[in-house]
């Protein structure tokens, strides 16, 4: 069993927020935590609601691969002041059977620093119906970050530790 699953939301290939989940799983592993990464883009997920979605055998799988874990990081693009439909999809279709009352963190890639607060939303859903607890610490990063496809600021590297330290241990 996981101390933590990184879940990479996004489904672009050259996605920010995958590329802040796999620093989180090896600033996690540097740490001795159980980490692994949960990529979205390995898996081709039905819309929730379409026929069959919640029994098809993609979503069958990736329920018993986070069956036991009871913490969990959401990396999440930000687009148009809310998270992507690739997450909000995610918990519709498993959501049920193992989000209740586990925690879980955010990692953000966002164009600009006016959706900061974009997470909320989701969040607020996850607490509401499934008894999330929320580590009010979530790290946020945006395009001045970057360059040419590369992390440039060392500080979203110390928030994900900090991240992490709060998952795992609650606050201090």
């Amino acid at each position: 069993m996981n101390d933590i699953l990184v879940i990479g939301t996004s489904l672009d290939p050259d996605s920010k927020s995958q590329f802040l989940a796999r620093i989180a799983v090896t600033l996690g592993q540097e740490k001795g935590y159980k980490v692994d990464l949960l990529d979205l883009r390995d898996y081709k997920l039905p819309f929730a609601g379409e026929d069959g979605s919640f029994d098809a055998e993609v979503v069958l799988k990736l329920k018993a691969q986070m069956q036991g874990c009871r913490k969990f990081i959401f990396c999440v693009a930000v687009y148009n002041y809310d998270v992507s439909v690739s997450a909000k999809n995610l918990i519709e279709l498993v959501g049920d059977d193992w989000l209740e009352n586990s925690t879980v963190g955010f990692i953000c890639s966002a164009g600009g620093q006016s959706s900061y607060m974009s997470v909320m939303s989701f969040a607020n859903s996850l607490m509401l119906d499934f008894r999330v607890w929320i580590v009010p610490r979530f790290v946020y990063s945006v395009k001045s970050d970057w360059h040419k496809g590369e992390l440039k600021n060392e500080e979203i590297k110390e928030r994900i530790e900090g991240l992490l330290e709060n998952l795992v241990s609650g606050p201090k």
